[in-house]
């Protein structure tokens, strides 16, 4: 049983899209539940987890009905203002959806760093918390502090690091990544993706040097806390959905099949309680 833990689906024009922008032709263009199915099916892939893409409302409210619909996405990361002074109401409502899982405020985009510890965030937090919602962190490597602070003040909070907190493979310099990331896998509630590698790689650059990367995620995080995810449609900015997943399939191969059932499929189910 494959799950994809992490997975997009957008309108551009509709319900809050801001990105893909022209710029990026290769995914610049619808990406529906069929275009999903027919990706997800050839690479034998069995469930996902659709994650939100754009800061809106509108696109969470979306991605909720199209889950209703469509039994291949088994749960649904979306979006919600966590520093609104709304935001337990708004997530209240939102955690009446079966198939909602979690939230994820797209801390990359952000002008503070610190913003997830902010006083006016808290209120969100702990409605998370309360809700038995999970925290999905979309973040570069400065981020990391944060997340580990984040970690210790909601010790019970499921978080869960998108993409590996996209280290800085283009540039081989991975040891501040490194450091970082590990501090943070020392917190238990934490959980790590392994996706969106090849997107953070040169043009061109081999793709055997996201092997380190995966060495590291795993051996801090371990298998019971590592899941794969294929960043799909981001991911066709360097290579096809199913490129991704034979990486990682090669990549597993001589780990025991305790590692293997657990990256692909049995980490995600546990920690996204998919049904």
């Amino acid at each position: 049983m494959i799950v994809d833990s992490h997975q997009h689906l957008w309108r551009i024009g509709q319900n809050g899209h801001e990105w893909p922008t022209s710029d990026l032709p290769a995914i610049h263009r619808d990406f529906v539940t069929a275009d999903l199915v027919a990706e997800a099916g050839a690479a034998g892939v069995d469930a996902t987890v659709l994650v939100q893409s754009q800061p809106s409302d509108a696109d969470t409210d979306w991605m909720l009905d199209i889950a209703d619909g469509s039994p291949l996405i088994q749960g649904v990361v979306g979006w919600a203002d966590l520093a609104a002074p709304d935001a337990p109401q708004r997530l209240a409502t939102l955690a009446k959806r079966p198939r909602l899982k979690g939230i994820r405020p797209m801390l990359q985009g952000l002008a503070d760093d610190q913003w997830i510890l902010s006083d006016a965030v808290r209120p969100g937090l702990e409605a998370l918390l309360k809700l038995g919602l999970r925290f999905d962190a979309l973040v570069f490597t400065r981020h990391l502090a944060a997340i580990d602070r984040l970690a210790k003040t909601f010790p019970d909070l499921p978080i869960i690091i998108d993409h590996c907190a996209k280290p800085p493979i283009a540039s081989d310099d991975l040891q501040g990544w490194r450091e970082a990331i590990a501090r943070v896998a020392d917190n238990a509630n934490v959980t790590c993706k392994l996706s969106g590698l090849f997107t953070e790689m040169r043009a061109g650059q081999n793709p055997e040097d996201a092997t380190p990367v995966a060495d590291h995620v795993l051996s801090v995080f371990g298998a019971e806390r590592l899941m794969w995810g294929s960043d799909w449609p981001v991911v066709l900015l360097r290579r096809p959905y199913g490129a991704w997943l034979d990486w990682t399939k090669a990549w597993l191969g001589g780990k025991t099949a305790d590692i293997h059932t657990a990256v692909l499929g049995k980490t995600a189910r546990r920690v996204y309680a998919l049904p």
